[in-house]
């Protein structure tokens, strides 16, 4: 269960911010579009509840972003876990429950479940769709599952031609789309 109540308030990781500057989008210097990137489990909760929060109060619409990872399907003895199918519609259905959240907050929502290397595909919806900022998670993975894993958030920031905002997840938090 993944829980946006105030108390769970996402923890933003400066380490992996940005150092450029934060660009006006326009002459009001607003965001009129923010990409939620997130693969929809309870480590991202904290990046859907900030994106959700900046979008109500800046009057920002949400593309939300889920890149299927095919090389994460695998099994270590070549077979999958999982078809893509099924994949995409467990993402699908997960990813319509945040959208419904969103628009009962007045958001205007749009989603997009790519497959693919989520770094590079985060980027690339990015630039696509001409968003103002991107709201992604941090699983707060580090050594040897760092290395060997990578960092999705981390590919993003240093790579993303947009402004990035790193919410990374606190332990132990969790929060059910719909409960607040």
């Amino acid at each position: 269960m993944r829980d946006l109540s105030p108390t769970a308030a996402p923890v933003i990781d400066p380490s992996v911010m940005p150092l450029r500057p934060v660009p006006a989008t326009d002459a009001g210097g607003t965001f009129r579009t923010l990409l939620l990137a997130t693969d929809l489990s309870p480590a991202s909760a904290a990046a859907e509840r900030l994106a959700l929060d900046l979008a109500t109060g800046l009057g920002s619409a949400i593309l939300l972003v889920s890149v299927i990872d095919p090389h994460g399907l695998r099994l270590p003895g070549g077979g999958y876990r999982q078809r893509i199918d099924q994949a995409r519609a467990i993402r699908e259905a997960a990813a319509q429950v945040v959208v419904e959240l969103g628009r009962r907050r007045g958001i205007p929502m749009r989603c997009l479940i790519w497959e693919g290397d989520p770094g590079e595909a985060i980027v690339e919806a990015a630039i696509a769709e001409s968003v103002d900022l991107i709201v992604v998670g941090s699983h707060g993975r580090t050594g040897m599952d760092r290395l060997f894993m990578g960092s999705v958030s981390e590919r993003v920031v240093r790579t993303s031609p947009t402004p990035v905002l790193v919410a990374r997840s606190t332990p132990g938090s969790t929060w059910t789309p719909g409960s607040t």
